[in-house]
């Protein structure tokens, strides 16, 4: 019997908020009712297990029906059904909750990014109503008769009995738009082409059987067999859309490293195998299976702007975002693939997470494992490892860098460098594994190139007493390196800054011997350099090279021309600034001329060129090119006119 039903007055304020606001794409409709329809064979699945007898178990299938004639689709299942009492349940949601206490809920949680109120009302049904002018359900429970809902999503909705052919089971009917509505082309979705596609992104590892009546052309043979040019005939065949078994959902030991390698391929249309595929599967509290995959090289667009970080998302398998950020750190932003989760709330389009603890632990697990594999690489194949570290080590310094040395204690063991003394890439552990037996820090140098690091005349001390020395030859490196306190109770320190801590009292009571001898000399260096060094001392670091700049406590030299080269610096007049000594080494034959002048001015002539001979040692162009030629071509005129 034919009854009719009035939604509540705020109902087509509720229908327009979530067509309109909550869903973002039109085609997200079928994705909601093919879940819906899921959701419908799982609940008669589990009362098969435990009423076998009133649910006997069946082949279960979820079909789609196209009426390009009548212009709609449908969505049939042949899962639990729906009696009369529980349409106006569950499809009259609206009904039931379409009131302004509702809205204001969902009006509140939208500006709270908080959707934990999404998901209790079941209304991903309703979406059907930003393509359809009319829904209809038929559905029939295993022991009632079966009846229809019918709605146009306005003030009523009703419900009469009807009849379905089988034996318990959904469908819903979904009467499209016309076209001219709203500039959209609804017809698209009655086209095989355009539902084949939208399964195939959304809804292709359901794990029912998504069945379509399929039309095709085949080519038309004569009476031997053989194709007739240019003659064909339709052929309509019972088709499935979906895969169903993702990759990911079987056992890993039945999944070989090809069939990983063939998927990344086909997902990222890199014609080159990961660096490294990830498979696993989490159970407990929070359960979770993850496809990850490190690439060979580095994406094209790895260091746009317009980069997307993120793992693809399903739940239950089904398709849920595309990117989503939140599961990888910024360090790890290179890493692809996807996570399929039954354990995390959706919200309301199940396109927006809600913000919960699960999702976070996802992404802490997952971080942890790519963590423990590239270990577990360094260790066992060092030469693949060396190839990631060549392409995506500055994101692991990085990783150190941006959590101000938070995350050091995980990831300090990945960090490779080169050293003064090796020919190939030592870690920390390898460097502290052959620190001499009274050695109590771990000493580096850094600067703009490799073989500008090499040239530092610092080095030259360490390299007499055979001191292994790191060399940083990147922005990142002395940087990350300053936000780990110690390594293995041994404290990191650059030899460009100017320290006596390890020298012998008797290398401390030279130095000072010097100074007081050649405090003329010094007093005169420094006056030439005023703003350009903070101070004029002896070195104890050099042995061949006369003259070198180091750095008290503060920003390295390295470091200064680093931040003076980002974007935008040249605007800030109190920028950070080393304080600079400029290190003379006292027993050079250069020095000794230079202090036998009797001349001040001359010595400060000297001192400068001094100066910009570091400078150039260091790696770094001379700041005033023309005084520094003027004052060269002065002295040279001098000493050859003696």
């Amino acid at each position: 019997m034919l009854e009719t039903k009035e939604f509540q007055t705020e109902s087509k304020k509720l229908l327009d908020l979530m067509i309109n606001s909550i869903y973002s794409e039109k085609e997200i409709f079928l994705r909601e009712l093919i879940s819906n329809a899921s959701d419908a064979i799982d609940k008669y699945r589990y009362l098969s297990l435990t009423e076998p007898e009133k649910y006997p178990f069946t082949d279960f299938f979820i079909r789609l029906n196209v009426d390009k004639k009548g212009r709609y689709i449908e969505i049939v299942d042949n899962g639990v059904g729906m009696s009369k009492e529980d349409m106006i349940t569950n499809l009259g949601t609206i009904a039931k909750s379409g009131s302004k206490d509702f809205i204001a809920k969902i009006e509140e949680a939208k500006k709270a990014e908080d959707f934990s109120i999404i998901g209790q009302f079941g209304v991903g049904f309703y979406s059907a109503f930003m393509v359809a002018d009319k829904v209809e359900v038929i559905s029939k429970p295993v022991d009632g008769d079966a009846h229809i809902f019918s709605s146009k999503g306005q003030e009523t909705f009703t419900i009469d009995d009807a009849t379905m052919e089988q034996p318990h089971g959904t469908i819903v009917r979904v009467y499209l738009k016309k076209d001219e509505k709203e500039g959209v082309s609804y017809s698209d979705y009655l086209e095989q082409y355009r539902i084949k596609s939208l399964v195939k992104k959304y809804s292709d590892y359901v794990r029912y059987p998504i069945k379509m009546m399929e039309t095709r052309s085949v080519q038309d043979v004569d009476a031997e067999g053989k194709p007739i040019q240019g003659k064909y005939h339709d052929v309509v065949e019972d088709s499935t859309l979906n895969s169903m078994v993702p990759l990911w959902k079987k056992n890993p030991s039945e999944v070989k490293e090809e069939d990983l390698n063939a998927f990344y391929k086909s997902k990222t249309y890199d014609t080159e195998d990961p660096l490294l595929a990830l498979n696993f599967q989490v159970d407990g509290l929070i359960s979770y299976n993850a496809l990850v995959f490190i690439p060979a090289h580095a994406p094209y667009n790895l260091y746009s702007e317009n980069y997307e970080k993120g793992l693809t998302l399903y739940s239950k398998g089904i398709f849920i975002q595309d990117k989503c950020k939140e599961l990888v750190p910024d360090y790890l932003k290179f890493i692809t693939g996807l996570v399929d989760s039954d354990s995390l709330p959706l919200n309301i389009s199940r396109e927006m997470l809600q913000k919960s603890p699960a999702l976070s632990k996802i992404a802490d697990s997952i971080e942890k494992k790519v963590v423990d594999r590239l270990k577990t690489m360094l260790k066992n194949d060092r030469a693949k490892y060396e190839k990631f570290f060549s392409v995506f080590g500055d994101h692991i310094k990085f990783g150190i860098y941006s959590s101000y040395g938070m995350r050091a204690g995980e990831l300090q063991d990945l960090l490779l460098f080169h050293s003064m003394n090796k020919g190939s890439l030592i870690s920390l552990a390898e460097y502290v594994a052959e620190v001499q037996k009274d050695q109590k820090v771990i000493y580096y140098a850094s600067g703009k190139t490799l073989d500008e690091v090499k040239m530092l005349p610092q080095l030259e001390a360490y390299r007499k007493k055979g001191v292994d020395v790191l060399l940083f030859d990147k922005n990142i490196d002395e940087f990350a390196i300053t936000t780990i306190p110690e390594y293995q109770k041994l404290k990191f320190v650059n030899i460009a800054s100017e320290s006596k801590e390890d020298l012998s009292q008797e290398e401390k009571d030279a130095l000072d011997s010097l100074t007081a001898e050649h405090k003329r000399v010094l007093d005169n260096i420094k006056e030439a350099l005023v703003g350009k060094v903070d101070d004029v001392a002896f070195s104890a670091k050099l042995v061949d090279s006369p003259v070198c700049i180091t750095t008290r406590e503060g920003l390295s030299l390295n470091m200064e021309h680093v931040l003076a080269d980002q974007p935008g610096a040249e605007d800030f007049t109190d920028r950070p600034k080393a304080i600079k000594v400029l290190e003379i080494n006292g027993e050079s034959n250069l020095f000794k001329a230079i202090a036998a002048l009797g001349n001040d001015e001359d010595v400060k002539k000297y001192g400068a060129l001094l100066y910009n001979e570091a400078l150039l040692l260091e790696g770094y162009d001379i700041e005033d090119k023309k005084g520094f030629v003027q004052n060269l071509n002065e002295l040279m005129m001098k000493a050859m006119s003696k």
